[in-house]
């Protein structure tokens, strides 16, 4: 169990749950990340010098109060809050020694190393299971510990394209534009740092309730095909593959986007009567009845015919202009925010979702709140993602009772 400085369980509801974080880059962080907005005491292993990967991937960097770039790439700022940051070299045997002393200290254990890769080092979940038999292991891994592909790298972009997300993502090919097309930020590496979180806390909550800890196995491509949703079962239902329709809908017309005369919006007719709303407020009421679009089925077999002529329409009119029409008679639409106007939204104001936590280097950072609003233990963090090896002396100091002349002997020895 865990325990905060003064030997008592921490704040959150996983204040008396200590992580061992050996992962990098972002799906294995996004699940540590929200495992300390939940209060939990996340030690971040990284290595000597360089660190998590994602700290040289900038521009951008973190300005300081001057405005000038300090060295903390936004991309690892996007990940990394609420750890501290501990720099240990797994392939000392020393540094092995050392993580496994940790391990007897801790109830998690988070890892995204390539299969078999810390077997080699003793850090595999059967050598620490025999330290601590109630540890809970997650390995996050490209394709999985078994199967034909399971010794294969795996990066988002490329389960992107394997587990069938790009070929139902895009502009259709009949269409200037058309083809397959990644999602703008990495999905599957969010979505797999989502399910292993599930995954940790039903472990420990298992745990907690038989003394037992157990494997977790995640796997990119497992999860990619898994978030296919409807769309995966569509198919298997169907035996018909699906088909990109860009950003108009399979099954619903108008049920898209338009531009208008200075930029773009949502609409989202999902019934007839939200339909004839819609081309009522804007000003072509004979399209309301017209037999060819009268009711769903038959827009979306004319969906050629139509959707130019809404097109027409909208684009008659601004943006701004079109949100007020169509709120007012109750047809659900959205404007296409830019990501200034994302945070300059008064309902994201409203809600506090922006943040900033004192750095440093930076001074302080400005960050994404979690999302879960939680009545008795908020799901935030009051720290700032780690500097490089912020909390070296600390941890070891607190968890283990290293003297200050065992650390400056580990780092002589380049251990840490």
């Amino acid at each position: 169990m865990a325990s905060n400085l003064n030997g008592l369980p921490g704040a959150g509801a996983l204040g008396h749950i200590r992580v061992l974080d050996l992962s990098r880059v972002l799906a294995g962080p996004w699940c540590s990340q929200n495992l300390a907005d939940l209060g939990a005491d996340v030690i971040k292993i990284e290595r000597p010098d360089s660190g998590d990967d994602t700290r040289a991937w900038g521009p951008p960097y973190a300005p300081d109060a001057e405005g000038r770039a300090t060295g903390e790439a936004a991309y690892y700022l996007s990940a990394n809050r609420g750890k501290r940051s501990v720099t240990v070299d797994i392939a000392n045997p020393d540094g092995q020694a050392l993580l496994r002393e940790l391990v007897r200290h801790c109830d998690v254990v988070l890892e995204n190393f390539k299969v078999g890769q810390l077997k080699r080092y003793g850090l595999d979940y059967e050598s620490l299971k025999a330290i601590k038999p109630d540890l809970v292991y997650c390995s996050i891994t490209g394709f999985g510990q078994d199967g034909p592909y399971a010794h294969r790298a795996g990066y988002d972009f490329l389960i992107q394209g394997m587990g069938g997300l790009m070929s139902v993502t895009g502009e259709r090919d009949e269409l200037p534009g058309g083809g397959p097309q990644k999602a703008g930020v990495a999905l599957t590496d969010l979505m797999t740092g989502m399910y292993a979180t599930i995954a940790v806390l039903a472990a420990l909550t298992h745990r907690d309730r038989s003394g037992e800890g157990q494997f977790i196995d995640m796997s990119l491509l497992d999860t990619q095909v898994a978030m296919l949703a409807n769309v995966g079962s569509n198919y298997l239902n169907s035996g018909k593959r699906p088909k990109r329709w860009g950003n108009a809908h399979a099954n619903i017309v108008p049920y898209q986007t338009f531009a208008c005369a200075d930029g773009h919006i949502i609409v989202a007719a999902g019934n007839d009567g939200q339909y004839q709303k819609f081309v009522q407020a804007g000003g072509r009421p004979e399209l309301a009845f017209d037999e060819r679009f009268a009711t769903n089925p038959l827009r979306v077999k004319n969906r050629d015919v139509l959707v130019p002529l809404l097109a027409d329409m909208v684009a008659g009119h601004g943006r701004d202009e079109w949100i007020a029409m169509l709120e007012e008679v109750g047809v659900p639409c959205g404007p296409i925010n830019n990501l200034d106007e994302v945070f300059a939204n008064e309902q994201v104001k409203a809600r506090g979702i922006e943040f900033t936590l004192p750095h440093p280097s930076a001074g302080q950072v400005r960050l994404v709140r979690s999302p879960m609003r939680m009545s008795a233990t908020p799901a935030t963090s009051g720290k700032a993602p780690p500097l490089l090896g912020q909390h070296t002396g600390e941890v070891l100091a607190e968890i283990l009772g290293k003297s200050s002349e065992q650390i400056a002997a580990l780092k002589e020895k380049k251990v840490l």
